[in-house]
């Protein structure tokens, strides 16, 4: 695996967050070894999102003829799905198998706005991603015996909370990058939370869940989260992976990142 990390290149995931890429349409695998396309795209009526719209996205390594399992990709605030796989996702998998990293798939699915959570709007994003998003994906033949949850910023706060939610059994590792933290309901940005009792309901502070769930954590030193977020880690009962590196509260670090937090992720997932 060290010899991966050091094979496994800034520029290899960097897709993961930058530019822009074109799908194809979703195709089931047959029996034969018919390989799965390296990037599909569909959407459904999201009922827990109150009957919107839905887009998803899947990117392969090249030349799977198995089910792989899902690194399910929750974007920012203001961000989406085809922002997450914009630059070519499959091509980043593509070199970092050739690295000597296990094959898995990463999912991307709109979330919305609404922080991964019910809403007193009637949007429930994080049930669209459990109990929607998860069960369609083996329809796509991707494997769901355990799946990973990564996020960025108000994603990252959704991979704690859905990881959880999931639980153990079913999550395989859960990493957060710059995740929108707060330590109060008050502090908390407008929006996030429909109030105080909404943000007690949604904490992942103190959650036991996340006691049994690999996790990783990277936020820069110079993000407006950084104070929120060692104070998380502090209350964890085991040190996450990850950890604290120069950086803002943008692209630039978290593509910085991806790189080692992809190294640690994917073996869990594949074990």
């Amino acid at each position: 695996m060290m010899a991966a990390m050091v094979e496994l290149s800034r520029r290899t995931v960097l897709r993961l967050g930058v530019g822009a890429a074109a799908g194809v349409a979703a195709v089931r695998l047959a029996p034969s070894a018919t390989a799965a396309p390296t990037y599909t795209t569909g959407s459904f009526v999201s009922a827990a999102r109150g009957g919107v719209s839905t887009n998803w996205a899947i990117a392969r390594p090249p030349g799977q003829t198995t089910p792989l399992r899902p690194i399910i990709a929750l974007h920012g605030k203001g961000q989406d799905a085809a922002g997450v796989m914009a630059g070519g996702v499959e091509q980043g998998l593509a070199e970092a198998v050739a690295a000597g990293l296990p094959p898995v798939a990463v999912v991307a699915v709109d979330g919305g706005g609404s922080y991964w959570h019910a809403r007193a709007s009637g949007e429930d994003s994080g049930a669209m991603v459990l109990d929607e998003l998860i069960p369609m994906l083996g329809s796509q033949d991707i494997d769901t015996s355990r799946v990973a949850f990564l996020g960025w910023s108000m994603g990252g706060y959704g991979a704690l909370l859905l990881g959880s939610r999931l639980g153990s059994p079913r999550t395989a590792a859960i990493c957060a990058v710059s995740p929108a933290l707060w330590t109060s309901p008050g502090a908390a940005a407008p929006g996030a939370f429909d109030g105080a009792e909404d943000y007690e309901a949604n904490s992942v502070w103190g959650d036991p869940a996340l006691n049994s769930i690999p996790l990783r954590i990277d936020c820069g030193d110079s993000d407006p989260f950084y104070s929120a977020t060692r104070k998380f880690i502090a209350q964890l009962p085991n040190p996450p992976a990850g950890g604290f590196s120069p950086g803002g509260h943008d692209g630039a670090f978290w593509s910085s990142q991806l790189p080692a937090e992809l190294t640690w992720m994917t073996p869990l997932l594949a074990a």
